[in-house]
């Protein structure tokens, strides 16, 4: 399992019928999906996300237009801007995690490690804070 954020390129196939990109289990992403879902129609101004997760791994991609993910790890925050449908964020658990700046019509799909599960999340920063830093 990766321990830090990092963008990740994913295959792209150029055509002049249009472009292909893909994601396959334990090959372009270092796990096993579980649980997929996307974030659309967000209004202008608003902030999605604000948790982070005690086991939980996610891969973000901006499938159409574009936002910032903005991940902590309790001592540093990490900015992303992601804006291509051909490379996306993988963030490891116990990183405090938002989405804010989404643009008109952006569609963000979030491929996850696991199902949902409500005790996995973290909802209050400073007791984020004191996990992360007690490890």
């Amino acid at each position: 399992m990766k321990e830090k954020p990092e963008i990740i390129n994913l295959p792209k196939f150029l055509d002049p019928r249009g472009n292909l990109s893909f994601i396959e289990n334990n090959k372009q992403i270092p796990f096993k999906i579980a649980r997929t879902y996307w974030i659309y129609d967000v209004p202008g101004g608003e902030t999605r996300g604000g948790h982070a997760y005690h086991h939980l791994q996610e891969f973000i991609v901006a499938l159409s237009g574009s936002f910032d993910v903005v991940l902590n790890d309790g001592n540093k925050e990490y900015r992303f801007n992601l804006n291509r449908s051909y490379y996306g964020l993988y963030v490891p658990k116990m990183f405090w995690r938002s989405m804010e700046n989404f643009s008109t019509n952006s569609l963000a799909l979030v491929l996850a490690d696991n199902d949902y599960k409500e005790a996995d999340y973290i909802r209050d920063f400073e007791k984020f804070k004191l996990l992360k830093n007690a490890k």
